[in-house]
């Protein structure tokens, strides 16, 4: 087991929902969060206060991480403050959910870029700095979408599948280095975007999952941090906590 006292991640998307979670439960960890957002400043700084209240230490960093220069900034921001990056939580996503037929070029754009090209984004700034580190971890929160497909999500299982195949490319060529790049792929969570869905569908959507209930983000945190202590003989995996939803 790796022992996360001291070491450092960034969260991309850490503010809200899954990336909420995940940044309280490595911070809870003795790790330094990084808690990147956009445009949920409030919710970022929340973040950050619940973190410090608990003992733990982190601080919010905003960037566009569809944007490269911001992502850089980003990783200068964490390097400046840290001195370190150790563990990358690539996190950050958007939905932009429509039929094939009327899905526009925007729409299509901003859920690939957001989704994917982020991935790219982070990884290429902040990867110098994960190879220096005795316990470099990269760790991708994909989707049962990007595994299975979903009605209307033509753009986000796309870029969701797309995260999968990254992950497997990018940890065949980290394995030597001691790097290891997995996926993780949530089911149905319990966040806003699911609290939004009518309650008749929501119904419907827990009769599909085996366990009858939805996940909680803070079973895909526990997920991460698993992955970052007992993961060094684990990379290139797909993770999927979706509560036998897709097998």
């Amino acid at each position: 087991m790796v022992k996360l006292d001291g070491k450092v991640a960034i969260v991309t998307g850490g503010s809200r929902g899954i990336g909420a979670s995940i940044s309280k439960e490595l911070a809870a960890n003795g790790v330094k969060v990084v808690i990147n957002f956009n445009t949920s400043s409030e919710a970022a700084e929340q973040v950050v206060r619940d973190i410090e209240s608990a003992g733990g230490t982190a601080f919010a960093s905003q960037a566009d991480v569809s944007d490269i220069a911001q992502s850089r900034v980003l990783v200068e921001d964490a390097i400046n403050k840290y001195g370190r990056i150790d563990i990358l939580v690539n996190n950050a996503g958007i939905t932009r959910d429509r039929t094939f037929r009327k899905l526009s070029p925007e729409d299509w754009k901003q859920v690939i870029d957001v989704n994917l090209s982020s991935l790219y984004n982070m990884t290429s700034a902040s990867l110098s700095h994960i190879l220096e580190s005795d316990a470099g971890r990269i760790i991708n929160i994909s989707s049962i979408i990007g595994q299975a497909g979903g009605y209307g999500q033509t753009n986000y299982a796309a870029a969701k599948a797309g995260i999968i195949g990254f992950t497997k490319s990018l940890a065949l060529e980290l394995a030597k280095t001691g790097v290891t790049v997995n996926a993780i792929c949530p089911g149905f969570i319990e966040t806003d975007m699911v609290a939004a869905v009518p309650e008749e569908i929501r119904q419907q959507i827990i009769a599909k999952i085996p366990v009858k209930r939805f996940g909680k983000p803070e079973e895909i945190a526990r997920g991460v941090v698993y992955l970052c202590q007992d993961g060094a003989f684990i990379t290139g995996h797909e993770l999927s906590i979706n509560g036998g939803m897709h097998m």
